[in-house]
This record gives structure tokens, C-alpha cells and sequence, in this order.
């Protein structure tokens, strides 16, 4: 192992530059102005691959739908096939001036590389580039044969993805399937992700008015729609902040210690927030639904009225525990509303979009050669078995597509890493351990 791990080390340098190239790039997918910079980043992604030997393209859904990259490079005859998918879109930056530097320069500040997709999830395409550069640098070839699925979608839901499954499945099909999307216990300490919550996201609209009228004329007998909406919303939460929508799935969770001082510096609470909800850390966070409220439309404060305002909206949000579904979770949010509705007020809902829950079977020869070469490469520090409360909703997706293969979740990020926030950031000295682990799984793997 000793002249993988040098080898790696001789080739951060240059993946690190390759990495900042990726980051330059405003791979914003939300954002329609910026669908140019998403094509270049599939353009430099498939050149950096192609230049490592892959016979790698840029393929879509559809005309018209986002840049997905395919490629493939050879193994030994009869060595199996191993599957590398990340993501090259990235979040909106938000506020430029909530961070500390530019989003979209990379900058290196006390160990860790700053830059919106420096780890969600450049870094993760470039952890497959490392360890496919450290194992041909050591040994000449790669000891299994590789696809490549680097998507550009990821962040606005995935949506063509079961088209691009479908339409490439014979370029995709693998024994093993390597997501490099997901994260570490803690700096240090390697992981496995075994189960990810699901999603949906609801559009809920209260009307109580036909027009805008003047609140001293009518308050007091005529309910406005934010008063409604407000009252109506509240009812989504128990006294404790427990998820009040009956009929969700709740389960337990691996015997994990979260410590207290590590919640607090991990969740950015401020100083005097309580904790909400029952249960340990850990089932809070990774299989429990957890009702949040993402977003409201209503007049601003600066400039408003002394009007009742006759309609307004919020984005409700439910992550959803492994072993619940989509579906379930939308019919139980929307019985929940139209029972807790107040004062007759007008109630619509859409869904914005539902995605599964993910339970992985985290045994078998894939696993075990995952375990090997993480202990390998962490100095003897075996991978935790972890839950996420986030969702990655392609991961049912792949599963479904490819029922015979192991998925491994694994990935970059870090306690502090920030993916979607502000000041995101991937830690140097833990990324370089994150390329060795994937290098010596691929030669486990073999």
C-alpha cells in the first residue's frame, strides 16, 4: 500500500489543479442564464476523462435536456465492471457576500479548498479521476473494467435520469456501483452510507379573500390568507417539533454517537436553540420525517400595506424515513391540510416532486472490499455504517435499473463542509485520504 499512497501524494498537486479548473466553472443548473457554463463543465469533465484513456461522451435524455458525460475504459478479460457515477452541476451560489471569498474562485484557506461544488460534487468527480490516475501512474493499467456516469442535473432533481438509464443501459450496466456523492463520519473517520432519507417537496396555497382589502375596514371579522397559512402550517409540528402528519414512517437507527459539542459546531444552531423532536440524535436526523417549511410567498415587510392579504403560499418540505415512499408521504401531507385547514379558507396543493428513501444491503464481497481498503487507507480506522438525512434520490433509481449490482455510497464531504451553504469547502489532508481509499477499492475490487 505504501507506494499507492506515495503515488497519490505525487499526484495531488495536479488533480488539485484540475479541481479548481472544474470549480471555475459556474455549473449553476438552476439557473437558465447559465446553462452554457453546464455544457462546459460536461465538455472539460469528459476531456479530463478522455485523456486518461476513456472513451468518454457527452450524451442527453433528449435534445434539449442537460449534459450527462458516459465513458468507458477497459479492464483485464473477465474482471468486473465497476461503475463511477458523481455530478458536475452544482447549487446556486446564493449572496456572494455571505462568503468569505469568491464562490466560483477556488481558494485555499487553513487546509481546506473554498468554492461552490469544490466538494458536492466536483471533488467527487475528481476522487474518480485520482484514484484512475494513482493506479495507472503505479501500475500501467487499471485492474477492472470502468464506466463513467458523471450527471448534470443532480441538483434541480434528476429529472431525466430514468430516460438516461434506460436509453444507456448496456454503457452502464456494472457489478458495482460506486457513488461518490455522500460523505465521512467525521474528519479521520471513513464511511459507508447505508440508508438516505426521501423527499417531497409541496406547493401548499391558501386563499381566504377575492382582492386585497383595507385591514382597518375589514380585520377583526374577515380571516386573511397569512393568518390562515400561518395557523394552517403550524399544525404540521407536535408541542416538541415532532413531525405531526400521521401515517409516516418512523424506524430505528444504527447505535451511533452524535456528541453534543458536535451537533452544535456541525448544525450552526445558535447559542440557547433546543434540540426539536424525540428519540436519539441519529434517528432525528437519518430515519425520522422531518416536516420543513422552505419558503413563503407573501408581501414583504419593507413597503407593505395596511391590506388583508388575500392569498399566499409556502413550500413545504418532508424528508422521509427509510421504508416510506413518495406517494405515501403526499397522500398523508394532503389528508393532514385539508383536515387542519382553518376557517374555510380555499386550500390547493401541487407537488413539486417526491423522491424514495434509499435502505442499502451493506454486505457481500463489494462491501467487504470497500471495508478493507478504507481501513487501509485511514491508518486502521474501520468505516461506520451511516445514515444521512439528506436525500439522493437516484440512488432507488440505480438500484432499480441495475437490481444485481452493489452500490456503494461514499464521497468527499466532511462534518464542515457546507455543501449547498455558503463558505462550502472540502478538506485537503481528508480528500487525499479519499482518493487512496477509492484506489485501493478498485484494486480490491479486481
Amino acid at each position: 500500500m505504501s507506494d499507492l499512497k506515495a503515488t497519490v501524494r505525487d499526484l495531488m498537486p495536479a488533480l488539485l489543479e484540475d479541481l479548481e479548473g472544474l470549480v471555475r466553472i459556474q455549473s449553476v443548473s438552476a439557473d437558465p442564464a447559465r446553462h452554457g457554463e453546464v455544457e462546459r463543465s460536461a465538455e472539460r469533465t469528459r476531456d479530463l476523462f478522455a485523456a486518461e484513456g476513456f472513451a468518454a461522451e457527452i450524451v442527453r435524455a433528449h435534445d434539449g435536456a442537460p449534459p450527462a458525460v458516459v465513458g468507458e475504459l477497459t479492464g483485464p478479460e473477465g474482471a468486473p465492471t465497476v461503475l463511477l457515477y458523481a455530478h458536475h452541476d452544482v447549487q446556486p451560489e446564493n449572496d456572494p457576500a455571505d462568503w468569505d471569498s469568491a464562490p466560483f474562485e477556488p481558494t485555499v484557506r487553513n487546509g481546506r479548498l473554498y468554492g461552490r461544488g469544490a466538494a458536492d460534487d466536483k471533488a467527487g468527480i475528481a476522487m474518480h479521476l485520482g484514484a484512475v490516475r494513482a493506479l495507472k501512474a503505479a501500475t500501467g493499467s487499471v485492474p477492472v473494467t470502468l464506466r463513467l456516469f458523471i450527471e448534470g442535473e443532480e441538483e434541480v432533481a434528476s429529472a431525466t435520469l430514468p430516460e438516461l438509464l434506460e436509453k444507456h443501459q448496456d454503457r452502464l450496466k456494472a457489478d458495482v456501483i460506486i457513488i461518490g456523492d455522500s460523505g465521512n463520519w467525521d474528519i479521520g473517520v471513513p464511511a459507508l452510507t447505508t440508508s438516505l432519507r426521501g423527499l417531497i417537496r409541496v406547493d401548499v396555497e391558501v386563499r381566504t379573500l377575492t382582492h386585497a382589502v383595507h385591514s382597518g375596514m375589514w380585520g377583526g371579522l374577515v380571516p386573511d390568507a397569512l393568518m390562515a397559512l400561518t395557523r394552517l402550517l403550524n399544525t404540521l409540528w407536535t408541542e416538541d417539533g415532532s413531525c405531526a402528519v400521521e401515517g409516516l414512517v418512523s424506524g430505528p437507527a444504527a447505535d451511533v454517537d452524535y456528541p453534543e459539542d458536535r451537533l452544535r459546531a456541525e448544525s450552526g444552531a445558535a447559542p440557547g436553540t433546543q434540540w426539536i423532536g424525540t428519540g436519539s440524535a441519529v434517528e432525528r436526523l437519518w430515519t425520522k420525517p422531518a416536516v420543513t417549511v422552505t419558503g413563503i410567498d407573501a408581501p414583504k415587510v419593507e413597503g407593505a400595506s395596511n391590506t388583508l392579504t388575500p392569498v399566499a403560499r409556502a413550500k413545504v418540505t418532508i424528508r422521509l424515513a427509510p421504508g416510506d415512499s413518495g406517494e405515501n408521504a403526499v397522500r398523508r401531507l394532503q389528508e393532514h391540510l385539508e383536515k387542519h385547514v382553518p376557517w374555510g379558507a380555499q386550500l390547493s396543493t401541487s407537488v413539486v416532486d417526491t423522491g424514495e428513501p434509499t435502505v442499502l444491503e451493506a454486505t457481500g464481497p463489494a462491501y467487504d472490499a470497500a471495508r478493507a481498503a478504507f481501513t487501509e487507507a485511514w491508518d486502521g480506522v474501520a468505516p461506520i455504517d451511516m445514515g444521512v438525512g439528506g436525500s439522493i434520490p437516484f440512488i432507488a433509481e440505480f438500484k432499480d435499473a441495475f437490481p444485481a449490482a452493489s452500490v456503494l455510497v461514499t464521497g468527499v464531504e466532511d462534518p464542515d463542509t457546507r455543501a449547498h451553504g455558503p463558505n462550502e469547502g472540502l478538506h485537503l489532508a481528508e480528500f487525499e485520504r479519499v482518493v487512496l481509499g477509492e484506489t485501493l477499492l478498485l484494486r480490491n475490487l479486481a
